[in-house]
């Protein structure tokens, strides 16, 4: 366990975890939660106060901070931010826990305090409701799994505050490899950016977010590329040349 001070009260070790675990979860269901809800009525309903030409400066604002922190916080620079955002002595050992809360409070604010543009252009109705709510929850389902594929204590932050509870350091899961892995090398971004074209209402709103976001889930990877290139180094370099970095294959390929 790191720690900036020799001892540290069990229970004060216990209040810490069990509290940015509250935290981080709450704010990962909330974040979640609005954007399901939100691009279900295509960014239409928000409480967003701004009109135009102001609304388009906050909206260009909220797309733009998700990415840009979420790679930044990637980086040896944000690393080292992450672990000190954390609480004392915990801020290292917590940082997967940050990471997870502060990617879903953006989320909430990108979503609970978008500015709608007031246009509609079309609205699902009957059957075509049925199958855009079936392909829309689809796409949430698949991101459910790539995300369980990919190390879901990881994914949802669970892994920093659970291992603080412990008294123990976190352990990382292993270079994921297998289930959508098999299938390209982002399972989660493919997802993610399925669920921006898959929702039942088309506004201009909904169609800026899925453009500038499907670009972010197509580049963003390749941050997280180096990293695993720099961590696995001959694994990942096997691993990336039997399975495509983006657009899936239909049958994963076996190793060797």
């Amino acid at each position: 366990m790191s720690s900036d001070s020799p001892t540290v009260p069990d229970a004060v070790r216990v209040r810490t975890a069990l509290l940015w675990g509250g935290l981080c979860h709450g704010a990962f269901a909330l974040g979640g939660g609005a954007m399901a809800l939100a691009m279900w009525f295509g960014l239409s309903r928000s409480l967003g106060p701004f009109e135009t030409p102001w609304s388009w400066v906050a909206n260009a604002a909220l797309i733009a901070q998700f990415p840009l922190a979420h790679s930044l916080l990637l980086t040896p620079r944000g690393q080292r931010l992450l672990a000190r955002l954390a609480p004392r002595p915990y801020g290292r050992d917590l940082a997967t826990t940050t990471y997870a809360l502060i990617a879903s409070l953006q989320l909430l604010a990108l979503f609970a305090l978008w500015s709608p543009s007031g246009v509609v252009w079309w609205r699902a109705e009957g059957w075509a409701l049925w199958l855009m709510g079936g392909l829309y929850a689809g796409a949430w389902a698949l991101l459910g799994k790539a995300t369980w594929d990919a190390g879901p204590e990881l994914q949802s932050g669970f892994l920093g505050w659970w291992a603080v509870l412990r008294g123990r350091r976190p352990v990382f899961p292993d270079m994921p490899e297998r289930g959508l892995f098999r299938h390209t090398r982002q399972p989660i971004y493919v997802a993610f950016a399925l669920t921006l074209w898959t929702t039942p209402t088309w506004t201009p709103d909904q169609l800026a977010l899925a453009i500038f976001w499907t670009a972010y889930c197509v580049l963003g990877p390749l941050h997280k590329e180096a990293r695993f290139a720099r961590i696995f180094g001959a694994r990942f370099a096997a691993y990336r040349a039997r399975v495509p970095y983006w657009l899936p294959t239909l049958k994963g390929r076996r190793h060797g």
